[in-house]
């Protein structure tokens, strides 16, 4: 069916208006009846934030979501665009985007006049209705709300006083659409004063000449808890015209945060190779981020970004493939020391307090890694006996090699040690599985040995156990002490 393109054939087609929120609601309620999911890619919120944030929009509230960094907080805004129609007309070459039966501003209300019915009539996508900033200490009343244009007057011969001459700014662009500010505490007071005195009475003061817009915009906002707490950072009649504050939260299990990081990460490679990826390796990428939440060297006011175990899995896999490509591998397989290798995906996602400083990032990022290899391995071998492979270190035997060797080269080695290969199959994998994952796997059974002490690693042995002297009894002399002659 052809869209009107006049004030006019928008008339016949009896085309009603609905406010932003009016609409929203409604497309909300319809997906809820038919049960479709609200954010599709929201991962981990149904029971907590999702419930929350469809009582705001049904309530018809400007919200704000708290929360620290990658929760999340910015997908679920640029989300709502979902819950709006797939186009709403607006009189053609409007800067903000009047509507045709109810237009707000000189410009529109002069055309009107002269046109008539014969008005173009323009259409906005929902994506078009989205307008999204982030608050710098550097963005102005201009930028948000808008200024007097000198040029614009010049040009059409008005006075500055006059209506026609605003160059308006973000915020009346927005109008019947969705505006997002993330990060809301660092915009400046007197921003914060404009916003909330829109949200309230629609009034706009720009340069001194009062305007009035009744703007028909959803205000949506992100910040940091601790600043939006923190005393100045946010005036309190902003908070008060705010009408829900919904708080966001990072992934609350491991099975959860799989569940993101795959859907995220950039694994599907288009390469000539597969790529296989035990599940031992996805778990011990994914500790990583919740043993770093709890480490008590992290900044838990700064929080451990959910993007951190997705940029992990990414350099790990770009390590195994360098591997496989160098040694013409049949398959691209990681193994937990491509996770070491992928460091400086880590530290800097890592705000440190100051016992971790003074350690260094980089070795707070090893601790870490090691302790989410001994969560994971607990998972698998916890009652599974490996006393004979600790037992072949501890008669002196020792296993040194590159991060590089080959895997064919690797598992010729780990045969030397008794049982070792043998016990990949508590990892899924059998023997005749390719050389490759029989490495990962065999690897990470000494990289858990090793997490829980049973086994020692250094840069000059490898794996290796340190050898104590036998501990002798106090009572009995030593060989010294029995070939010394009494004094005179």
């Amino acid at each position: 069916m052809q869209k009107p393109n006049t004030l006019g054939e928008l008339k016949k087609s009896h085309f009603q208006s609905v406010s932003i929120k009016d609409e929203m609601r409604a497309n909300l309620l319809r997906k809820l009846a038919a049960g479709e999911p609200i954010f599709p890619g929201i991962i981990g919120f149904d029971d907590t934030v999702t419930p929350q944030i469809v009582n705001a929009i049904l309530s018809k509230h400007n919200f704000i979501l708290l929360g620290l960094r990658g929760q999340a907080k910015s997908r679920i805004l640029r989300s709502l665009s979902t819950l709006l129609d797939a186009a709403i007309p607006i009189v053609a070459g409007c800067e903000i985007n009047d509507d045709p039966l109810h237009p707000l501003c000189r410009a529109c209300h002069e055309r009107l006049l002269e046109m008539g019915d014969a008005l173009p009539i323009d259409y906005l996508s929902p994506d078009q209705r989205y307008i999204e900033k982030l608050a710098t200490p550097d963005v102005t009343i201009a930028d948000i709300i808008g200024d007097l244009d000198p040029i614009k007057a010049a040009r059409g011969g008005h006075t500055l006083a006059s209506e026609l001459t605003i160059h308006y700014g973000l915020l009346p662009r927005a109008n019947r659409g969705i505006f997002a500010i993330n990060e809301l505490p660092d915009l400046s007071g007197k921003i914060q004063v404009g916003l909330f005195n829109i949200m309230q009475e629609g009034d706009v003061q720009i340069k001194g000449y009062p305007v009035r817009l009744p703007l028909d915009v959803a205000l949506v906002f992100t910040a940091n808890p601790e600043d939006y707490t923190a005393r100045g950072k946010i005036i309190t009649p902003l908070k008060d015209r705010i009408g829900s504050e919904i708080r966001t939260h990072y992934p609350a299990t491991l099975e959860q945060g799989l569940e993101i990081t795959a859907q995220e990460a950039w694994t599907s490679r288009q390469g000539e190779k597969p790529l296989v990826i035990p599940q031992f390796i996805r778990e011990v990428i994914e500790a990583i981020a919740f043993e770093a939440r709890a480490d008590k060297r992290v900044d838990k006011r700064s929080g451990v970004s959910q993007r951190m175990p997705i940029t992990c899995i990414e350099n790990t896999v770009s390590s195994a493939e360098c591997r496989s490509l160098k040694h013409r591998e049949a398959t691209i397989v990681p193994r937990p020391s491509d996770i070491y290798a992928s460091l400086p995906s880590l530290t800097g996602k890592l705000e440190l307090e100051y016992e971790g400083e003074l350690k260094g990032a980089d070795t707070v990022a090893r601790e870490v890694i090691r302790q989410a290899i001994a969560k994971v391995f607990k998972k698998y071998f916890d009652n599974v006996p490996l006393q004979s492979v600790v037992q072949w270190f501890e008669l002196g035997g020792t296993l040194r090699y590159s991060p590089n060797t080959p895997s064919d080269e690797l598992v010729q080695q780990f045969k030397k040690i008794q049982n070792l290969l043998e016990k990949t199959q508590s990892l899924g994998m059998k023997a005749k599985d390719d050389a490759s994952l029989l490495a990962a796997g065999a690897e990470f059974i000494l990289e858990g040995l090793h997490a829980l002490k049973r086994v020692s690693r250094n840069e000059e042995l490898g794996y290796h156990t340190e050898h104590r002297p036998p501990e002798r009894d106090s009572e009995e002399p030593t060989p010294m002490a029995s070939r010394r002659r009494p004094l005179n």
